[in-house]
């Protein structure tokens, strides 16, 4: 039950400081579950923000009840869960109230402006720390590579392609290299 609790008090903490959804949280569940708690591996980390990000649903969420569920069970992932979406969802409650009284205010509008530059620095940040997680092999890399040059050339191109399809190709690529690699290692056996 206590670590119900401190997943409970830790997601609400990082619902409630955490701006610009769960791409910039990525970072803060890594400090706090990987490097402060030492709850979670950093491969387990890689894992689960490849889930949470291939699954139906905000990345928030799906983080969220992972880390509480492998954690603390059902209670863990229904404690995570709820208490990430309790901070977000009483701010945009009250500002939904007064939105357009809110947005009129210059001081928001400075606000906002700083808090953009933020998300990009903290979605970077998880970015390059991920990418310092993940396996240095030559696939790994050129897989790496690979997806970076396309979406470089699609957002210069201006093509919509969904995140999605980029995590389903390079899963069915690395499944692929797996079955390869079987394959060659049985033929080497005989």
């Amino acid at each position: 039950m206590k670590k119900v609790a401190i997943l409970f008090l830790t997601f609400f903490k990082i619902g409630l400081f955490t701006f610009g959804g769960g791409y910039a949280m990525i970072a803060l569940l890594k400090n706090e579950f990987v490097s402060k708690k030492q709850w979670i591996t950093d491969d387990m980390f890689l894992d689960m923000v490849a889930i949470a990000e291939s699954t139906p649903g905000p990345v928030a969420i799906n983080s969220a009840t992972y880390i509480g569920y492998y954690i603390a069970g059902f209670r863990g992932a229904l404690a995570s869960t709820i208490s990430v979406c309790i901070p977000s969802f009483t701010i945009i409650y009250i500002v939904s109230l007064y939105f357009d009284s809110f947005m009129k205010l210059t001081y928001v509008n400075y606000a906002f402006d700083g808090i953009q530059a933020c998300v990009v620095y903290l979605i970077l940040s998880a970015a390059i720390q991920m990418l310092k997680g993940v396996s240095k092999t030559f696939f790994d890399k050129a897989i790496i590579i690979a997806v970076f040059i396309t979406m470089l050339i699609f957002s210069l191109l201006s093509i919509n392609f969904s995140t999605v399809f980029y995590i389903l190709i390079c899963g069915i690529i690395g499944v692929a290299m797996h079955f390869i690699r079987l394959v060659s290692q049985g033929e080497n056996k005989e």
